[in-house]
């Protein structure tokens, strides 16, 4: 089985399959108050149609196996770690077809907003150092019945993460 090592999540590497940003320390220029700091359209998407806001529970397998991926042909997804960092994998869009081989796996500091590319193949995130791992997924409503292809990977395509 191929191993994947998750890897810190850095803009240079993670680019291909989207973007990213610390929620929880934020950084650059902020419009302020007496009291507040407000940074605006750190991440931005159009939905064109309304969002949902799903949380996500996650539980820390014994082994980071990964048999499925999936994608979504016309919606980028957002994930945002809640309790715990979570780890993430990612590979090249590809019309259908799973990339097993061109897979990265991340890991996503808590607190931080990732947005996932339209078309780019995932699954669920993993939790890091938690038993139960807390996120927000950020979708069109309805995304997981409307446009989620979910494929289960040949025994000979699977592959586990390890930090």
């Amino acid at each position: 089985m191929r191993i994947i090592k998750a890897k810190q999540l850095t803009h240079e590497t993670f680019a291909p399959f989207g973007t990213f940003y610390s929620m929880t320390t934020p950084e650059g220029y902020a419009l302020q108050g007496d009291i507040h700091r407000f940074f605006p359209d750190r991440i931005s998407e159009t939905y064109m149609t309304r969002v949902g806001f799903s949380p996500i529970l996650v539980k820390k397998p014994e082994a980071m196996k990964i048999t499925q991926v999936e994608y979504h042909n016309t919606t980028p997804e957002m994930i945002l770690p809640l309790n715990d960092d979570m780890i993430i994998h990612v590979a090249p869009a590809s019309a259908g077809i799973p990339l097993p081989d061109m897979t990265k796996a991340f890991i996503v500091p808590k607190g931080t907003l990732v947005k996932i590319n339209t078309a780019i193949w995932h699954l669920a995130p993993l939790p890091v150092h938690e038993e139960e791992l807390q996120a927000m997924i950020i979708l069109p409503e309805c995304t997981y019945v409307n446009d989620c292809t979910v494929v289960d990977l040949k025994e000979d395509e699977q592959f586990e993460i390890v930090l």
